[in-house]
This record gives C-alpha cells, structure tokens and sequence, in this order.
C-alpha cells in the first residue's frame, strides 16, 4: 500500500540470499488465546516458514515471550529447512540458535525479582480472569478472561506504570496485556542489531501489537539508511492502528502464513 513498501518488497526477492525476514510470534504466527500457555503457532505457520527459510538469507523470530518458551510453541526445533532460525526472545535479550540448540539469557533483573510479589498480590486483588504471566525476566498481567477486559486493564495500568518506575523497569501494554520487564531492550532495537550483524540488503518484519512499534519504526530508519524494508501488519480489531504505520495488512496469522507462502513460491 505504500511505494516504500513496494521498493522493500523489490529488493528482497531481487536479492533473498541477502534478505532478512523477521517476525513477531503471538498475534503474528500464534493466534491470541486466553491462555498464554497454550498460544501454539497457527497450523500454517511451521509449514510457511519451512518453505521460505531455505530461500532467504536469514530468518528470525523476536518475541517478548523466553526464547524457550516461542521455539516450544512454534515447534521450531527438530526440522531441517529451520536450521538457520534464530528466535530473539525477550525484546532480545535472549537468543536461541536453531544451528546449534544453544540458548543465551542474561541474568535475572532484580527489579522484576521485586516485582514479582507486589505483581501477585495485585493480581489476586483485581478479581476474577486477571491472570499473571512469569516469564523468568518479565511479568505480564493478563486481563483477556477478566469480565470486564477492557475496564481492568485501564484501572491496572496506573498502579503498574508507577510499579515499573520504582523499580526502574520498563511497563509494556499489548493486547488485553502490561507487562513489566528490564529497560534498554525492544524489538526495534533486536532488529536493527540482527541486521547490522547479517549485513542485510532488505529487511520484512511482521508484527500486530504495540510492542512491535519499535520494530516498524526500526525498519523505517534502515530504509533511510538505504536498506528496503518491509513492514507487514498482522491485523486485528484490537490494535487497528497499526495498519497506519505499516506497508500491508493480512488478516491475523492465517494471513501471515499466507503472506510467507506467497513469498516462498515468488522465490522458485
């Protein structure tokens, strides 16, 4: 929908081996679900990826969930067309090489190990359907299952806010979600680094939160550096404005497996 998209499209099916396709994975591979636990990649998404990874330079995933956590739910370990994966867990600060099986973390933050008891003791305050989310170096309120998702959200997002800055952690919002985590990561800057290390000649990220902001911004700002970018929205009704500072919309992860697809057979 955008020139700046077309050109970032262009240049990486002119030169894949040098492209870089990275993706968020809940809302963009993985459908939202109540349960966080049980947010598995869409049944296209593992097969779209497998097509595509072989054609291009460099294929990643940048999640806020664990490392871990993702290459569980996408079932991305075992299969060889992945060999070449890497998933960015954490806003990066963690990362996991599909090559090797390693997996590198930093060492807990001790804001979020403060957090973590006041985070319980408001959860169970905040009735029923408020559920709290440990992701090891982040915490993330859940309020999709409360009756009222919308109004429990907007009362937490005070106590959080003023919660992440005594601790001096950073206060995420997403989809139904406020997480708090350690400052000085996100998306965008996960990105720029994987593509400065990878030397990419073009650049695709696929998001659907406002989490993925920092990421579209970071392609925006390579693309005035001189390398193309592409930047995909996994669209919802839940965080519309999206479609506003991205190149396209599919609809959810059924059409980012699409997207993927169509990709992977345009290549040959």
């Amino acid at each position: 929908m955008t020139e700046a998209g077309r050109d970032g499209l262009a240049a990486l099916l002119a030169r894949p081996e040098r492209a870089l396709v990275a993706l968020d994975f809940d809302g963009t591979l993985a459908p939202i679900v109540d349960d966080p636990t049980r947010a598995y990649a869409h049944e296209d998404a593992l097969p779209a990826l497998a097509r595509l990874a072989p054609r291009i330079g460099v294929l990643a995933i940048i999640t806020g969930r664990p490392a871990e956590v993702a290459v569980r739910l996408g079932g991305f370990a075992g299969h060889p067309e992945l060999a070449g994966l890497t998933v960015l867990g954490a806003y990066g600060a963690e990362r996991w090489d599909a090559a090797t099986g390693t997996l590198h973390r930093p060492p807990p933050h001790p804001g979020v190990a403060a957090a973590r008891t006041e985070l319980t003791d408001l959860v169970e305050r905040s009735g029923p359907g408020v559920l709290l989310e440990d992701k090891g170096n982040a915490l993330a309120v859940h309020t999709r299952t409360a009756p009222d998702p919308a109004g429990v959200f907007a009362a937490l997002r005070e106590p959080l806010a003023e919660l992440a800055a005594r601790l001096e952690l950073a206060l995420e919002p997403g989809r139904f979600v406020l997480e708090v985590r350690p400052p000085g990561t996100d998306k965008g800057a996960a990105l720029t680094a994987l593509a400065r290390e990878t030397d990419a000649s073009a650049v695709l990220y696929g998001g659907d939160d406002l989490g993925d902001l920092a990421a579209f911004d970071a392609v925006a700002k390579l693309r005035e550096a001189g390398v193309p970018g592409l930047r995909v929205c996994s669209g919802s009704t839940e965080v519309a404005e999206l479609a506003a500072v991205t190149d396209v919309t599919v609809d959810g992860p059924a059409g980012v497996a699409g997207l993927l697809s169509a990709l992977a057979a345009a290549l040959g």
